[in-house]
């Protein structure tokens, strides 16, 4: 009864930050479109970049919420680990838009640095403060889910960019009211490149690892190892692999050295490998292949010769 109630509540928080997503998804397009309007109309182009940083956060929004929305999706016969991946190379593709978008705006703001234009700078108090409102809403709704799931983090971290970056315009904005200094402008929007490629490379650098089947995140290889030697019946391990599904869902394989034991002992040490495995360090997905040392001893034709065994071992 427990787990159901437990399961319950999970799948509403499930379905409320799909929501979010869908709804901050719009309010930031039709941002963009005001935004790209007022930067024509004002010459600003502080504010176009941040429109340009506010639609690849538009994209961002819409690929989280489609990777949100694939992970949801059973695993079928193709993919039989379920779409976890599809968040991740979602939020891969977006970081790397991002950095092509930054040399744009580095581009454009060192032009305008050489060239000062003549900036209204109402319009971008205005538009960038109604930006700090969007934005500052959209995080709220998003911090709960943004804890374990790399692909909503990433949108999180883009709504808090892009407050900084309102934050940014609207100091900028007084300041060239008060001193009429138009470089402000363009020193505001290159700054912007600056953070949003700073942003980007955090989120390139994680989901390349999990697409790399790197080891995961806050995993040491060793430790895994040790633990699993430690448990009582285990001799060896080794082919030890860890690698991630999504964000949050890892997945070991290992072959483990035991004695010549009953398959009943057998199933008590992997019972007891797993609970470990799923307690310590949040694996649950494992595949534990045994080999039995006494096989490896005796001569009587035994698939695995002591000579393989050794080699094996030290591989």
């Amino acid at each position: 009864m427990h787990s159901h109630s437990h399961a319950h509540g999970h799948h509403h928080h499930h379905a409320g930050t799909g929501n979010v997503l869908r709804w901050s998804l719009a309010a930031t397009g039709l941002f963009v479109v005001i935004e790209l309007v007022a930067g024509i109309e004002s010459h600003s182009l502080a504010l176009l970049s941040d429109a340009g940083h506010n639609f690849t956060d538009a994209v961002a929004l819409f690929l989280s919420w489609f990777g949100f929305y694939l992970q949801s999706k059973p695993a079928d016969e193709i993919k039989t680990y379920g779409y976890h991946r599809g968040g991740v190379l979602a939020a891969f593709v977006n970081a790397l838009t991002l950095v092509a978008l930054s040399g744009w705006i580095l581009f454009e703001g060192i032009g305008r640095l050489q060239r000062p234009e003549p900036v209204q700078e109402g319009v971008m108090l205005g538009v960038a403060a109604l930006g700090l409102l969007l934005n500052g809403g959209i995080m709220l709704s998003l911090r709960s889910a943004s804890r374990d799931d790399i692909n909503v983090r990433s949108a999180f971290v883009h709504m808090l960019g892009d407050a900084l970056g309102s934050v940014a315009i609207m100091g900028g904005a007084i300041a060239i009211r008060y001193t009429g200094w138009q470089r402000v402008d363009p020193i505001l929007s290159i700054l912007i490149a600056a953070m949003i490629v700073w942003t980007a490379w955090d989120i390139i650098r994680e989901s390349l690892n999990i697409l790399l089947e790197g080891l995961p995140r806050g995993i040491d290889l060793r430790g895994v190892s040790a633990s699993m030697k430690g448990l009582e019946g285990v001799l060896d391990v080794h082919d030890l692999h860890i690698w991630s599904l999504g964000s949050s869902t890892h997945a070991l394989s290992c072959h483990v050295l035991i004695e010549d034991v009953p398959p009943s002992a057998s199933d008590c040490i992997l019972r007891r490998l797993n609970g470990m495995l799923a307690e310590r360090y949040r694996i649950f997905h494992s595949t534990v292949q045994f080999e039995h040392v006494s096989c490896a001893i005796s001569e009587s034709g035994c698939a695995i010769p002591v000579s393989a065994a050794e080699h094996h071992h030290h591989d």
